[in-house]
């Protein structure tokens, strides 16, 4: 459920830089320290035919088995799986904000931004889409953007300052009708211009805003930007007519995507001939992967990796990510619309033993994170989790009894005539998946409060968060860039939060969320959100639990593929190494 592999630097990055939605299973990708080995792990990443322990990556490193353009062959296919095709292809809207229509629009949409280090600094523009990016003015501050002459889109017209009015437009929250899945940077901008030219636009801000360099990440369309168009024009359909990348979509379904590339492409001439996705389960896919079907695939259990390694000529590439998986608690649901029944139940949540199940013989450790913005290997990270968020049955008892309830015969607590029941939802047939839940119900039931466990399919993932339908979610956040922590921070914990899934929120983080987008300097930033996160997490809507190493199999000789931080690669540089 985690196919959410960046290609670009900052693939089809939304453009406020939105933390992109990801599933809780399939591969892993974050932070760790795991027990060190006297091997150091290739650029490549390890062959198969290796068998001693797995070394630990190096935060500082990629493991795409990086290569220049030279290095790479012309032609081939590379054929992949993913969990979800659509149903929405626009990655703009907040019902198309996954980590698996990222993957999909980084072939063959624009994206504007790049970093080729992996600690996501500094960023550059994209120059197949933009020449240059810069602020000509502080007060009021007025950001330039010069699209490169040649970028058009694929129904011919120039990709010019329409673009980013209607991007704006779209994403800035003034009309209801939209649904973006942040309106973070966009909200304070006065008025989207023309400049010297069509090709180049004059962005003026109502109050200064920071990081102004990542609002915009890609673009809508103006063809497409109205709100109709814009929220329900992409369901099952990909649109080549409105994208301009190396690729183009030359069939889909909703079982099999294919990119060839693009003949109106301006750029560097896309290395491969044929990109094909596979819909299929995770479970499917490193079955898939064993017999050739497909050339890459990511991993998350110790049966997983063995399964990789089992591969002749294969090599397994693991790195550092940028994920967070997470415990996402529906506040509008009952019981959980009590404050006090959703610090129970983190209290109550023995996150130790739910991560040595989900890492069981990987030879990594996860610590719980303290932040679901920033990732523990960041500049700035602090624990902004409660004190009393600790694990500690005891508390949870105490915690619930304060609040009414009675322990009853069944050992369960009750109140008001009515057991205490919650629901844990987790997708697909993954035996992990399947042991996660059963250890949360084991351990809810210590504290006496009952969970029924609630199996949905992979493919429903998305349509099961973005409706509601769940009390106690696993699922993870990917941030696209080094940076996104100031946009995201409003995207998860504002109380119309367009991504805040717990639906509980207060005026005072409201406030407190949105300061570090005025301030300029990296410390003050980081400074003012983990004050407001350290606020919001006193509200007990979600809990960080996990920061996930980044596994991916790989047939030998896939260049430019693979774990690499919020570094990334640009999608025509991708193919078989020489």
């Amino acid at each position: 459920m985690n196919k959410t592999r960046k290609l670009t630097a900052l693939a089809a990055a939304t453009a406020a830089l939105a933390m992109l939605l990801a599933g809780c299973g399939g591969a892993s990708n974050g932070n760790g320290n795991g027990s060190s080995s006297a091997s150091a792990e290739p650029p490549a990443g390890i062959d198969s035919s290796y068998t001693g322990d797995l070394p630990m990556p190096k935060v500082t490193e990629r493991y795409d088995n990086h290569q220049s353009r030279d290095n790479v062959k012309d032609g081939g296919t590379l054929t992949l799986s993913i969990t979800e095709v659509g149903p929405n292809w626009n990655y703009l809207s907040s019902d198309g904000n996954t980590g698996y229509m990222s993957e999909l629009w980084s072939w063959y949409q624009p994206s504007l931004l790049m970093t080729d280090q992996v600690n996501g600094s500094p960023i550059k523009v994209n120059p197949d889409f933009l020449t240059d990016m810069k602020l000509v003015s502080k007060d009021p501050m007025v950001v330039q953007y010069d699209i490169n002459p040649k970028a058009k889109w694929n129904d011919g017209s120039d990709i010019d300052w329409t673009a980013f009015k209607a991007t704006w437009e779209a994403n800035n929250g003034s009309n209801p009708d939209y649904n973006p899945p942040s309106t973070d940077g966009f909200d304070r901008i006065a008025s989207v211009e023309q400049g010297d030219s069509p090709k180049q636009v004059k962005v003026t801000y109502k109050t200064p805003y920071y990081p102004w360099q990542e609002v915009f990440g890609t673009l809508v369309n103006p063809k497409a930007a109205d709100p109709k168009t814009f929220t329900q024009g992409w369901v099952k359909n990909p649109h080549n007519e409105w994208a301009a990348g190396p690729y183009k979509v030359d069939s889909f379904s909703d079982s099999q995507v294919t990119f060839v590339p693009n003949e109106k492409w301006w750029g560097n001439k896309p290395k491969l001939d044929k990109i094909v996705y596979k819909q299929m389960a995770d479970t499917a896919s490193i079955n898939a992967f064993q017999n050739g079907e497909i050339d890459a695939v990511e991993a998350s259990t110790k049966d997983d990796i063995k399964a990789i390694r089992s591969v002749k000529d294969a090599q397994l590439r693991i790195g550092y990510s940028t994920k967070t998986r997470v415990l996402e608690y529906n506040g509008k649901s009952k019981p959980l619309d009590d404050l006090q029944v959703r610090k129970a139940i983190t209290q109550a949540f023995d996150v130790n033993t739910y991560n040595n199940v989900q890492f069981q013989g990987l030879n990594w450790k996860a610590e719980q994170p303290g932040s679901e913005l920033l990732l523990p290997f960041q500049k700035g990270y602090e624990n902004n989790l409660p004190a009393e968020a600790k694990y500690n049955v005891d508390n949870a008892k105490k915690t619930l009894e304060a609040d009414g309830y009675k322990m009853g015969k069944d050992g369960y607590y009750a109140k008001d005539g009515k057991t205490l029941e919650i629901s844990f939802t987790f997708f697909g047939d993954d035996a992990t998946q399947q042991a996660l839940a059963n250890a949360y119900q084991a351990m809810m039931k210590k504290a006496g409060i009952k969970v029924k466990v609630v199996n949905v399919a992979e493919s429903k993932f998305s349509d099961t968060v973005t409706s509601g339908n769940y009390q106690v979610l696993p699922m993870a956040w990917q941030a696209p860039s080094a940076m996104t922590f100031v946009a995201s921070a409003p995207q998860l914990y504002t109380s119309d939060g367009s991504s805040n899934y717990s639906y509980v929120g207060s005026k005072k983080i409201d406030e407190l969320v949105k300061k570090a987008g005025d301030l300029s300097d990296y410390d003050e930033q980081t400074k003012a959100v983990n004050a407001a996160e350290k606020e919001a997490l006193k509200l007990y809507g979600t809990i960080p639990v996990s920061n996930p190493a980044s596994y991916l199999g790989a047939k030998k000789g896939l260049a430019n593929y693979g774990p690499s931080g919020f570094a990334g690669n640009l999608p025509q540089d991708i193919g078989w190494q020489k």
